[in-house]
């Protein structure tokens, strides 16, 4: 959220595509709840099967078309699939999942201008996201990161009971 801000200057009324495997990512799931509580209009795209049981009673929508929610984004955030946690087929191949919900140097042409794409990593590199996606000018995905690093270690101070700057200010 700090690096959408940040980037395109409010959270409110912005419209948010998150992609790929929902049902093993806290990323999504945190991500709804804050930015749909901060006015963001947030959509999942992921195969039925990467979807959790009670998805639609998340302040969210879900599709499975990639192609038709990409147009009107102004975030992508892609989430890895994590298959180390899968112990079932949840889609036939990568190369197929890549097919319908990886972003590729065509898909990303269907963006509009200012949309930036966002990953919370790690990467696989050619089955969720192509390297010319990853690397181009529309990613945040390093700034996303490193942000993420230090609003954390914020929010950890704060919640440990800071209260006083970190730094100087000892009377």
């Amino acid at each position: 959220a700090f690096t959408m801000r940040r980037r395109l200057g409010r959270i409110e009324g912005l419209k948010v595509t998150i992609v790929g495997d929902v049902l093993h990512s806290r990323v999504a799931r945190s991500n709804v709840l804050l930015l749909s509580t901060l006015g963001a209009d947030v959509t999942l795209v992921a195969p039925p099967t990467l979807l959790p049981v009670g998805v639609e009673s998340w302040p969210c929508e879900t599709s499975y078309d990639l192609d038709a929610v990409l147009p009107k984004s102004d975030v992508v955030m892609m989430l890895r699939v994590q298959r180390e946690r899968m112990n079932a087929s949840f889609f036939p191949t990568a190369r197929e999942y890549s097919r319908r919900y990886g972003l590729d140097g065509r898909r990303m042409r269907t963006l509009q201008d200012h949309t930036i794409v966002m990953h919370p990593g790690p990467m696989v590199r050619g089955m969720e996201i192509t390297a010319d996606v990853a690397d181009s000018d529309r990613s945040v995905i390093v700034e996303q990161v490193t942000n993420g690093v230090a609003v954390r270690m914020a929010v950890l101070y704060l919640l440990l009971g800071g209260s006083q700057p970190a730094v100087g200010g000892e009377e």
